[in-house]
Parts: structure tokens; sequence; C-alpha cells
């Protein structure tokens, strides 16, 4: 170990034996850089790492990173990768830097020996570890590096527990193969190519256990599944006496003992949960004295953690119990470490605050140790363990950028446009809720940009790890509104009322899964069952490309790993044509997809369900909607599962409000042509009960679905923000023409196939998103609203949002 750990020997110093061993001193002793300073400047021939013991209430935050697996996710480019791991001060200053201490070869790896290079690394220079060198060479492909390195963040007896936050720094390392494509270039050529960070904050810092997914970034798609757990301990191996030193306990004593105190607490607490969870007990532990000794007597009821005899059945000497003389100290809602008029605390005489200090903080290096071990037994259940929590508590953690609503639909939103008068009473009683003489696009972008104002004076003081692709600047993040429209319909032939109140209606809100339940999807292995089949056809906009959608589906292959995704490209260059056209086109790409993905699972017992999703953007969603009417895709109608709409223009381009993208419409049907614009602005017939979209709305295209996810944007200047959402407009709503007419029809027709009587219960949400454009200023992206409209492709952060709120829609 000390071999491959150059951070303990000068490099590039010829020494003798005995030297050398004068400067090499135990890991857990701290650095003397001015003693180092002075034995370099009285004649050294070159750099000495000089070592001295740690202080008596010395302490260190170990951090232990577990790195799983490395997921190629979507990486553009073959070659030789590696991550480089860092973790430092979020405030620096004069601190020591926080270094690798030990690292573990958990399991061996799985890497060929063609696809691998060399072994991990620690950089003694900016105090980093390397991971192995490994060569991917296709998409989906899974690297299993299982490794863990612990970084050691020390604090002096002067510092006290960490009073800043620490950052872990990911970073990608590629490197491109030879011609020959099996060797890797010079080290000259290896490249950073992206970073991740991630924010531990200063209370966390005392302890905790969490999965952390690495990503890097949209041009770097992987997943590294990695664990965290964090430990506050004493500095130093050996144990000091019990004399209080000539120089006394410094004034930060009590905030150290506090500190331990918790973490010993917490750690406790997650022991539980990890044992409990995964069924097994921590032998280590068997027997373990963990009594608090004299300090348990004074008030041991109140302690807050569970039983002993619940956490280690096999020991009955108190543990999880806390000193009562300072549970309340403990158990302050305040922060842990910064309390300073805690009377109980400080009636401790020097010797005895020693003692406990000693006590405990032997105890948290017996627990530590024991659970390090037991993670190595048992690292696949702690890991599916801590992802399922991870995963669970992603709605709850990311509520902060988006807003829930339960909006009620009637059974009937509207009645026949047969007369005027029918036509304006209907309006009227329907829109009761809604105020239509204000402006809906205003009211959503409105509420979004309050929401955001309170986000950024909002005090974000979490005890989890935070994600700074997220959390590096709150406000700018995308602002979710969500409106969830669920409805329990009659099976056919029932006479069951379709419209429920709104407390019938909760109840039906897909929930994600409680603590306990695997998160993963579930594939069945035998043979004679056969497997499910989860595809999901990804259709582009105008003029767009096959992979513009491929963030939407990296997050949905996060989610369901054994998804199966179409990336579309039967309408590649040829959106300009007509959209029956194109969905015959779309419609055939997809029945060969399906075929061919069935044959394959012949191989494995066949297929015994099929889940069909459509994810479009733009003008794709009205593909789709093409595609779905076609008679190749009418046996797979009873397979379809969801369905997400992305800025599709679903009742055409009537009552666009944009002036200047209007008048660009009308230049591409002059000066091009081009069909599908006719179509969408109801200029294909002179009659517009005669023209596409009419006949469209009236074909079943979306209610065989059981979910559908309409994406709008109130920036979104080149889709109707009304058309998106499948709504009525105030345009519409006092247009008494024959205009306002057709379109109310075609929205009823269209909301009827949502309501449409099924056996399942339908989930139907409408979700606005409203995108940060401070950065861009008054560009003319912005004006025409094109920023929004290409937003939706450039950014996944909404997608991620919706989708982990609502797990069991995809997948």
């Amino acid at each position: 170990m000390f071999s491959r750990m150059r951070c303990l020997v000068g490099g590039g110093v010829q020494d003798s034996p005995r030297s050398a061993a004068k400067r090499v001193s135990p890991a857990s002793w701290r650095v003397d850089t001015a003693a180092a300073e002075a034995a370099a400047g009285a004649g050294g021939k070159g750099p000495v790492i000089c070592f001295r013991p740690p202080d008596v209430m010395e302490t260190v935050h170990e951090v232990a990173i577990y790195i799983h697996r490395f997921h190629n996710l979507d990486l553009f480019q073959q070659g030789w990768y590696q991550m480089k791991i860092s973790a430092m001060w979020e405030e620096g200053g004069t601190k020591t830097p926080a270094s690798p201490a030990r690292v573990v070869q958990y399991e061996a790896s799985d890497v060929g020996a063609d696809d691998a290079l060399g072994i991990w690394k620690i950089d003694d220079v900016d105090n980093s570890f390397y991971t192995q060198p490994f060569r991917i060479k296709y998409a989906r492909q899974d690297i299993y590096l299982s490794v863990m390195v612990s970084f050691n963040i020390f604090n002096s007896e002067e510092e006290g527990p960490a009073a800043s936050a620490v950052m872990l720094k990911f970073e990608l390392i590629y490197a491109p193969t030879l011609d020959n494509g099996s060797e890797i270039q010079s080290s000259s050529v290896a490249s950073s190519a992206a970073v991740h960070e991630f924010r531990i904050p200063r209370r966390a810092l005392l302890g905790l256990h969490s999965y952390c997914p690495v990503h890097f970034d949209a041009f770097h798609a992987v997943l590294v599944d990695l664990t965290l757990h964090i430990v506050y301990l004493k500095a130093g191996a050996t144990k000091p006496s019990l004399k209080v030193p000539d120089q006394g306990l410094g004034p930060t004593s009590y905030h150290i003992v506090k500190a331990l105190l918790t973490s010993r607490k917490m750690l406790l607490e997650e022991l539980k949960k990890i044992s409990d969870a995964i069924g097994k007990r921590i032998e280590d532990l068997d027997g373990a004295d963990l009594n608090l000794g004299k300090y348990e007597s004074v008030n041991p009821t109140n302690s807050g953690l569970p039983n002993s005899s619940k956490v280690f059945p096999a020991t009955g000497k108190g543990v999880g119990q806390l000193a009562g003389i300072l549970h309340e100290f403990l158990e302050r809602p305040n922060d842990v470490v910064n309390g300073t008029e805690d009377s109980m605390l400080y009636t401790l005489p020097k010797e005895e605050l020693l003692e406990l200090f000693l006590t405990v903080s032997g105890q948290l290096s017996l627990l530590w140790n024991a659970f390090l071990k037991f993670h190595r037994i048992n690292k696949t259940k702690i890991l599916d363990y801590l992802h399922d929590v991870w995963a669970i508590d992603r709605k709850a953690e990311w509520s902060i950028w988006t807003v829930h609503s339960k909006i009620e639909i009637p059974h009937r939103y509207l009645r026949s446009m047969n007369d005027d008068s029918s036509h304006r009473h209907s309006l009227l009683r329907v829109s009761g809720s809604r105020k239509f003489h204000d402006d809906p696009v205003q009211n959503s972008a409105s509420r979004a940009e309050l929401h955001r104002k309170s986000i950024a004076q909002m005090k974000i003081n979490t005890q989890s790890v935070q994600d700074m692709h997220i959390y590096a600047d709150p406000s700018r993040v995308p602002v979710v509104l969500i409106e969830q429209h669920v409805m329990v319909v009659p099976q056919h032939g029932s006479s069951k009322d379709l419209a429920l109140d709104a407390s019938e209606q909760t109840d039906t809100i897909v929930l994600p899964k409680l603590q306990g339940d695997s998160l993963a999807p579930k594939s069945s292995s035998g043979k004679k069952s056969g497997r499910i089949l989860r595809a999901i056809i990804f259709v582009h906009g105008f003029q767009g490309h096959h992979l513009d959608l491929r963030l939407v589906r990296n997050q949905w292959l996060l989610l369901d790993p054994g998804a199966d995704c179409l990336m579309s490209e039967a309408n590649e260059d040829k959106t300009s044509g007509d959209f029956k056209e194109m969905g015959s086109r779309l419609a055939g790409e997809v029945v060969a997809f399906l075929k061919k993905k069935m044959d394959k699972l012949s191989r494995y017992g066949g297929c015994k369900e099929l889940k069909l999703s459509f994810v479009g953007h733009s003008i794709g969603n009205i593909i789709i909607r093409s595609a779905l009417a076609e008679p190749a895709l009418q046996p797979y109608l009873k397979n379809l599962y969801t369905y997400m709409s992305i800025s599709g223009p679903h009742l055409g381009y009537w009552y666009s409000s944009n002036s200047l993208f209007n008048s660009g419409l009308w230049l591409l049907k002059k000066l091009k042509g081009a069909q599908c614009i006719h179509q969408l602005t109801f200029s294909d017939d002179q009659d517009p009960q005669n023209t596409y979209f009419y006949k469209l709305c009236k074909l079943k295209t979306l209610e065989n679905f059981k979910n559908i996810i309409l994406l709008s944007s109130p920036q979104d200047g080149y889709v109707p923000y009304h058309s998106a959402r499948i709504e009525l407009c105030p345009a519409a709503s006092s247009d008494t023409s024959k205009k306002g007419q057709v379109f109310t029809e075609m929205l009823n027709n269209c909301l009827d196939q949502i309501r449409a009587p099924s056996s399942d219960t339908r989930i139907f949400m409408r979700c606005d998103v409203n995108f940060d454009q401070s950065n861009q200023g008054r560009s003319l992206n912005t004006m025409i609203g094109r920023a929004a409209h290409i937003e939706f492709l450039e950014t996944d952060l909404y997608a991620k949002f919706i989708m982990w709120s609502f797990p069991d829609l995809f997948r």
C-alpha cells in the first residue's frame, strides 16, 4: 500500500533506508509544514516531509467514496477514460487540504486485459485520486471499478469541527486510442473532458450515508454509481493519556465533544437503518461495549436513539444510548456545532470532558471500522438500499423548483357548438374557476417568476449532498408548474359518474413507491413467463435530428435501464411534407423496431407484455398522432403506455399571438410551399372542417394511453401556449365565428379522448416549464420565443424534475 501512496515519500530524493524511515510516519499524523520548510532550508538536498503527532483533541472528517460502476450512457467518443477525484474546503483559506488516506480494491475489477491500463494512483501534488484507466468501446457499456477511496479532512484542536462545507470534484479524463484501437496515446494527449462537482454541507460532515450518482454533463452523459459515507473521528491511532495537557484544553473542546456525540448518534442510527433494510446483523459489534460510563446515568430516559437490543441483538451494553447530560443539547434544531451557551456541557470539568472525548472517539472508531467491513461483505445490498432511498427522496428534495396543483376536470368541458347561445353559455359555465379575461400565458410566467424570486431569497439548509449542476445557482434552474388532472374513468358499459369530486381524485394520484420497495425495474428471468418489452419512441420536430431528444432519453434510461429506445430517423430531412406521409413512415419504422425486439426476446421465452411509449418535440407530436392513426399500428394501440408531449401544437396555430413567428410561417408557405405549415395553419383547405388537423382531432389517437403528460412553456413563441396544453384560450372563447366553433370542436374531441372510458386509471398532467433567460438578454431568439423552444432540447433538468417525481409513469 505504502509503495503506491507516493504522498508519503519525497519525490526524486535518494536517501538511505534509515533517513527514509525517519520521514515516513503513520498516515493519521499530519504534515508539519513549518518543520518541513526548516529542514529543507537547513541544507536538505530535496523536499522533506515531516510529520507530527496529532493534538489531543485533533479531529478528522473521513469521507469514504465507494466507486461501484461506470456506465456509458451517451459518451460520443471511444477511447480511454479515467476519473480523477479530489476534495477541498469550500472556504479553503489556510486549512490543511483534504488528502486521500486509504484505498481499498474491494472486488477484483472485471475490466478485461485489453480494456484496462495500469492501476489506480494517488497524486501527492494536488492530493487527488485517479481510478484505473479503462477503455470505452460502445454505448450502455458497464465498467465495474469496485474501489473505495477515503479522504481525510483534518481539523486542528484550535479550529474545532468543520465551519465550512466541503466540495467533491469528479473529473472525467479522456485520451484517444492509437489507430490500432488497443493502445493509449502518450499521457500528454490526455485531457479533462468534463467535471461534476458536489457540495457536502458542514452539517453532513458529521455523518452521512448516501447514494450519489455522477453524470458529468450533457455531452458526456454517464452514470457512475457512488455511495458516500462520512464520519467525524478523533485524529490519530494512538490513545492519549487521560491527563489534561499542561497547556489545558482549547476553547473549542466543548464543540468538538458535542460534534463527536452527534456523529456517534448519527452513525448508530444509520447502522440500524441499513442493517434492518438489508436484513443483516453487524456481527463485529456483537458484545461491543458502547456504554458512555457514568455519563449514561444522568438522564438516560431522554435518549433519542432506539433501544440497543433492537439495534444489535447480541449486545446488552447500552448501544444506541446518548449521554443523558447532553441529550437536550444535541437534539436542538439549531446548528449542532455552533452553540456556545449550553451550560450543561460547560459544567463538565476538563478531566471529565477529556474522558468523555476519548470514550466517544473510541466508540466511533470501533463503529466506523465495523461498518467498513460490513459494507465490503454486503456492498451490493447496501448500494441498492441507498439508491432506493435516494430515488424516493427526489420529489421532496427537488420540490424547491416544482409547484404542484390539482385541477378538477368536469365530465364535459363544453356543450355542442350547434348554436351561439349554447356556445356562450357553456363557456361561461365552464370557465367559472378560471378567469379567461386574464392572459393564461402571462399568468403562468408571473407565477414562475414569483417562485423564482422566492428561491433566490431562500436559505437552502440541507444535510444531503448537493449536486452543483442544480445548487450552484438555484435561482437559475428551470421552474416547473405541474397540474395533475387525475380521472378515474369507468369501464365500458359502467354507469359510474365520470365527474368525481376533488377528494376522490386525489386518492388516485400515482405516488412513488414506499421505502423498502426496490425502485429498480424488475425483469423476469424465467423463460416460461417471458419478458416485458418497454419500448420508447422519440420523435424530433421540424427540420430536426434524430438525436434531438437524447437528453430526455438519457433521463428515461436512468429511471428504467431496461427500456429499449428508438430515436426515430424515418422523417429526418423530410419534415416539410404532408403529416399523413410522415406518420406513415414513422408507423413503419416503429413496427419494424418492435418486431426486431420481439424476435430477440423469443430466444429468452418470448415477450409476455409490451409497454409502448412515445415522446415528441414540437411537430414530432403531430407525426406521432398521425402514425397512431395508421393501420400498421392498430394492433399495438392496446399496448400504449405513456405519452410525453414536449411543446406540441396539438390544436394547430390558430390564435397564435406571436406576430413575428406568424410572419415567418407566412413566408415559409409562400416561398417553400411546405405542406405541413399549410396544415398547421389550416390553409390546406378552404373549409376548416375539411382540413387535416380537424380530421386528426377526430381520430382516436390519445385515448389508449395510460399516462398523458403535456409540456409547455409560456416563453415558447414557436408553439401557441393553448395548443401545447390542449386547452381553451381567451381569443377562442370570445370568437363566435365558424373558426371559433371548429376550434372548440377540435378541443372537445381531444379532451374526450383523454376522458374516454378505460379499465385503468388514466393520469393526465400539464407541466409548464419556465426557463431562466437572464443571461440571454433581449436577443432575437428570446423575442420570437425560439430560445425556450430549443431549450427543451438543450437542458434536461425540467425532465429530471418531472420524471423522478412520478417515476412509475416512466417504467
